[in-house]
């Protein structure tokens, strides 16, 4: 996942780039993010952050529960690897914002029904689901 402009986030509100498949079908692998930087965040939200083990990756994972100093995260694809199950819990200092909503690029639908049914669907708000840690503990 990247910036749009590259540079390190500093304003309130950003725009992101999904790449992966790792928070299928919530995302999807080109998907636009608008993102609330230094946003308050609770369990269940998706979020950007740094990559524990790679600082100048940036990734996007649900969050789960907080542990000790940080936060343990999962994609919502549970067949992709690379979130907490491999790299342990995230340092709080790593998380730098909240997903808000997602913007699905059109791509190259050219007939009016592939187009109206894109607008109905291209921007939705990405909904923090807040069971997800009780999810967690009964498996």
């Amino acid at each position: 996942m990247t910036t749009e402009d590259g540079r390190e986030p500093g304003g309130r509100w950003g725009i992101a780039e999904v790449s992966g498949p790792s928070m299928y079908p919530t995302l999807k692998h080109g998907d636009q993010l608008l993102v609330r930087y230094s946003a308050p965040v609770r369990p269940g939200d998706v979020a950007v952050l740094r990559h524990p083990l790679q600082q100048d990756l940036l990734i996007v994972k649900r969050l789960i529960e907080r542990r000790g100093d940080g936060w343990w995260v999962l994609g919502d694809n549970p067949g992709a690897e690379g979130d907490s199950r491999v790299f342990g819990a995230v340092p709080e200092e790593l998380l730098l914002a909240r997903v808000r909503a997602r913007y699905r690029p059109l791509g190259d639908q050219r007939s009016a029904r592939a187009v109206a049914s894109w607008l109905v669907s291209a921007v939705r708000p990405v909904a923090a689901v807040r069971s997800v840690s009780r999810r967690l503990r009964a498996r």
